[in-house]
C-alpha cells in the first residue's frame, strides 16, 4: 500500500465503506465516456456517465474527464492524496500504456493521453492507458468470463468484432499497438466488399452482427426454403440466433457458416497465442450457449493439437468490462 498519506480517512460520505486509498477507471466510447471509483480491493463504489464531446478533434475529451474526476472528489469529499491512480481505456491503439497512437472515433492523432491527464489533474496521480478492446480482456480475466486464468483471448462480437490478449495476467498490446486487433484477420478470399479497415474478407465481415445480418440477406436473396427471416423487419443477428434455435433451417445454415468462420478463425489465433481461454463477449453473444457449442465443433476440426483443450467461456462483465480493466491496470 502506498505511504502517501500516514492517517486512515473516511473518503467517502455516503455508504458504509471507508477506503484509504482510491482508483478511479475511465472508458472512454464514442458517446459516453463511463467513470468509476473503486477502492484498491477492486470493489466498485460509484459509477457515473458523461458526454465524449468529439468536435474540434476531440479537444474537449481529456478536460471534460479531469472536470468530472475532480468534481466526484469534491462531492465525496476525497482528497487527491488518496487517488492512487487512474486506468483509462480508449477505442484505439496504444504503446507503452501512455500514447494513443490514432483514435478515429474521437478525432485524436498521436497523443499521449496519461501525460497529458496527470498533468489535468495533478497531484502526481500516475495514469495507465490501453487499448479498449483489451482493456476489456484483463476485466473479464479479473471478474468475469476468465476469471482462473491467466492466459485469455477476449473475442468481442458486436457491430464489428474487436478483440484483446492476455498473457501471464498481462495486456499484450503489440509493437505498434495493435495487439488483438483479432476482427481484420484475413480469413476469406475472394470478398468483394470491403471491410471498414479498406482490406476485404476480414473476420469481422462474417462473425459481427453486422456481418451476420449481410451474410443473412446475400442468402434470402436466392432461398426458396420457408423462413420466418422473409418476414422479419429490421433484421437483426439476434433475430437469427431465436429462430435457429427454434428449427428454422435457414437461419440454421447461417449460424453454421458463422460458427465456422469463427471456429476457423479462433483455431489461428490458439495455435499463435496458445491461451488457457477463449473469452467470448459483445452483442452477438447474448445468443449463449449456442455459440460456443457450435463454434467449438468447428474450432475442434481446425486446431493444432496442442491447442485442443482451450476453454471456450462466455463473457460475463458486460459493458462493465472495461471499468474493471480499467482498474486492473493501477492495481497491478
Amino acid at each position: 500500500m502506498s505511504e502517501r498519506h500516514s492517517e486512515p480517512a473516511d473518503v467517502l460520505k455516503e455508504g458504509t465503506a471507508k477506503y484509504e486509498e482510491i482508483c478511479i477507471c475511465i472508458d472512454i466510447g464514442g458517446t459516453t465516456v463511463k467513470l468509476g471509483l473503486f477502492g484498491i480491493d477492486g470493489v466498485l463504489v460509484e459509477s457515473w456517465e458523461i458526454p465524449t464531446r468529439t468536435e474540434n478533434s476531440g479537444e474537449n475529451v481529456l478536460p471534460d474527464i479531469a472536470h468530472a474526476i475532480k468534481e466526484k472528489l469534491d462531492e465525496k469529499e476525497i482528497k487527491l492524496e488518496y487517488l492512487m491512480g487512474i486506468g483509462v481505456g480508449v477505442p484505439g491503439p496504444v504503446l507503452k500504456e501512455t500514447t494513443v497512437n490514432t483514435c478515429v472515433n474521437l478525432g485524436w492523432g498521436v497523443i499521449n493521453v496519461a501525460k497529458e491527464l496527470e498533468k489535468m489533474i495533478g497531484g502526481n496521480v500516475p495514469v495507465k492507458v490501453g487499448n479498449d478492446a483489451n482493456v476489456a480482456a484483463l476485466g473479464e480475466m479479473w471478474v468475469g468470463g476468465g476469471k482462473g486464468y491467466k492466459s485469455i483471448v477476449m473475442v468481442t462480437l458486436g457491430t464489428g468484432v474487436g478483440g484483446g490478449i492476455i498473457i501471464n495476467g498481462k495486456i499484450h498490446g503489440g509493437t505498434h499497438g495493435a495487439g488483438g486487433e483479432i476482427g481484420h484477420m484475413h480469413v476469406m478470399d475472394g470478398e468483394t466488399i470491403p471491410c471498414n479497415c479498406g482490406n476485404y474478407g476480414c473476420f469481422e465481415q462474417y462473425t459481427s452482427a453486422t456481418g451476420i445480418v449481410r451474410k443473412t440477406r446475400e442468402m434470402l436473396a436466392n432461398e426458396t426454403r420457408p423462413t420466418v427471416l422473409v418476414d422479419t423487419p429490421a433484421l437483426t443477428a439476434k433475430d437469427v440466433f431465436d429462430a435457429a434455435k427454434a428449427g428454422d433451417a435457414v437461419a440454421n445454415d447461417v449460424v453454421e457458416f458463422f460458427a465456422e468462420v469463427l471456429g476457423k478463425g479462433l483455431a489461428v489465433i490458439t495455435t499463435i497465442v496458445d491461451p488457457e481461454a477463449i473469452v467470448i463477449g459483445g452483442g452477438v453473444s447474448r445468443a449463449g450457449q449456442i455459440i460456443i457449442d457450435r463454434a467449438r465443433k468447428y474450432y475442434l476440426d481446425y486446431a493444432f493439437h496442442a491447442t485442443r483443450e482451450c476453454v471456450f467461456k462466455l463473457a460475463s462483465v458486460g459493458n462493465d468490462a472495461g471499468m474493471y480493466g480499467a482498474v486492473k491496470m493501477v492495481l497491478d
